[in-house]
């Protein structure tokens, strides 16, 4: 087999789990491996790479859409680096978003949080805050 290595090997390496390499490969994300006379998978190094590729791209917090795309254009060398930058840019700006509705979140528990007397008694405004929240999804069912 040369330089085809185990889907096991493949995970020590790459840092992506036999379990999502063979999800990926189901997806289509990365290209089948060779099968061995038994069946077995074997990676070759561009696969490994790429699994890195996927790896670092998951770990950014990518899409498996964006991941698809930043593939398809690394594996272009022709490619545009306009089209990786605007993918980039797209998603800082969700992550931005995400992190504000975070702050906002983190803001309202402290505030709850700092009203709430923590003492031996029932009253609570976290608990509170959260059956008012409850209560009106319920209205609207």
């Amino acid at each position: 087999m040369g330089a085809h290595i185990t889907i096991s090997e493949a995970s020590a390496r790459s840092g992506v789990s036999a379990k999502m390499i063979r999800h990926y490969e189901q997806i289509g994300l990365i290209d089948p491996p060779v099968r061995g006379e038994n069946n077995y998978r074997f990676y070759d190094p561009r696969l490994i790479h790429e699994l890195g590729f996927i790896h670092r791209s998951r770990d950014l917090g990518f899409s498996i859409a964006d991941i698809r795309a930043l593939l398809s254009l690394w594996r272009d060398r022709k490619r545009p680096s306009a089209e990786v930058k605007a993918i980039a840019l797209a998603h800082i700006a969700e992550l931005d978003e995400k992190a504000a509705a975070l702050q906002a979140m983190s803001r309202q528990l402290r505030h709850l949080a700092a009203n709430c007397h923590g003492d031996d008694k029932p009253d609570c405004p976290i608990l509170d805050n959260l059956a008012a929240v409850q209560s009106s999804v319920q209205s609207r069912k």
